[in-house]
């Protein structure tokens, strides 16, 4: 079996943007395993995925074991997990054998992972301190976990559905995707801009982690997992950084949710425009959707599906 090269594999499975911790501590590892397994059409992305359940399933128990290097262990097997539930998403794109069920599975089987080691993690701090706050924390770390994901999927459908409404009033069709339209968040899809010293630190910062394909959302659930699970047990302070976690993640989330809000703003704008251009003479006035109308049934389109990671 002919192996492909590992620059074909980073350039047909990489993302143009994604976390830091992927970018750095992920992909270089995910990568060279891709190359490994991709000839065995028989490895699927849906098996890789159970795979990765499996070694977080493995860290689970090591954390309830509550042993400083049982706690060690459990943090490189959920690292280990991550890195193989990374690698599914680029199979399923080198291959082409990504499918609507299996963006469930990954999805679902994620969150399953991140409840039992929750569980594991804070009941074994629990049953070794006695201390009730791990009780908190547990329920804490699953709520923001399942927020940010939420909270993410419906942020998007919305993006969706004011483009849909903005092509609809411009008479265009749906071809491409929200990430290039005007109601998307500035500067997340832009291109790496050279370094010029009349930017502000700001942007010459941006533009400095997009040629490294570092999304500027620094602290996204992937790094809130990251921390709680491998950071926390790694240094011995479970408590203290998961609380920081969940303060950062919170802090990032507030100001997506601002971003959307001024995008909803500047969207009213747009729409008024676009229907001021159209052509006098009968024509069809899109309907506008609120936020909960994107939410509904009738609005899940395929690409509403969570995707691999």
């Amino acid at each position: 079996m002919q192996r492909l090269e590992l620059r074909e594999i980073r350039e047909r499975t990489y993302k143009s943007r994604d976390a830091w911790w992927t970018v750095l501590l992920v992909d270089p590892f995910a990568a060279r395993l891709v190359r490994l397994v991709a000839p065995y059409r028989w490895i699927t992305p849906n098996m890789l995925s159970f795979i990765a359940f499996v070694f977080g399933m493995g860290a689970a128990a090591c954390f309830a074991l509550q042993d400083r290097w049982w706690l060690v262990a459990g943090a490189a097997l959920f690292h280990l997990s991550f890195v193989v539930d990374c690698m599914d998403g680029k199979i399923a794109r080198l291959n082409d054998s990504g499918s609507m069920f299996g963006a469930w599975f990954d999805f679902i089987f994620d969150r399953i992972r991140v409840i039992v080691c929750t569980v594991a993690l804070m009941g074994g701090q629990y049953a070794r301190t006695g201390e009730v706050k791990f009780l908190w924390l547990a329920t804490a770390v699953i709520s923001l976990d399942l927020f940010r994901y939420l909270n993410s999927s419906q942020m998007a459908k919305i993006k969706r559905s004011m483009t849909r409404q903005l092509n609809e009033a411009r008479g265009q069709e749906q071809v491409a995707p929200v990430e290039t339209t005007s109601v998307t968040d500035e500067g997340e899809h832009e291109p790496a801009a050279a370094d010029d010293r009349n930017h502000s630190p700001y942007i010459r910062m941006r533009n400095w982690l997009l040629r490294r394909r570092i999304r500027t959302h620094l602290f996204s659930g992937i790094e809130f997992e990251m921390t709680v699970f491998i950071i926390g047990p790694l240094i011995g302070f479970v408590f203290w950084t998961s609380i920081v976690a969940g303060v950062l993640l919170l802090a990032f989330e507030a100001a997506l949710v601002g971003r959307l809000w001024q995008l909803t703003r500047r969207f009213q704008g747009e729409l008024a425009t676009a229907l001021a251009e159209q052509p006098a003479g009968p024509h069809v006035v899109p309907q506008q959707r609120t936020p909960s109308d994107a939410g509904t049934g009738s609005d899940v389109r395929p690409e509403a599906m969570p995707t691999r990671v």
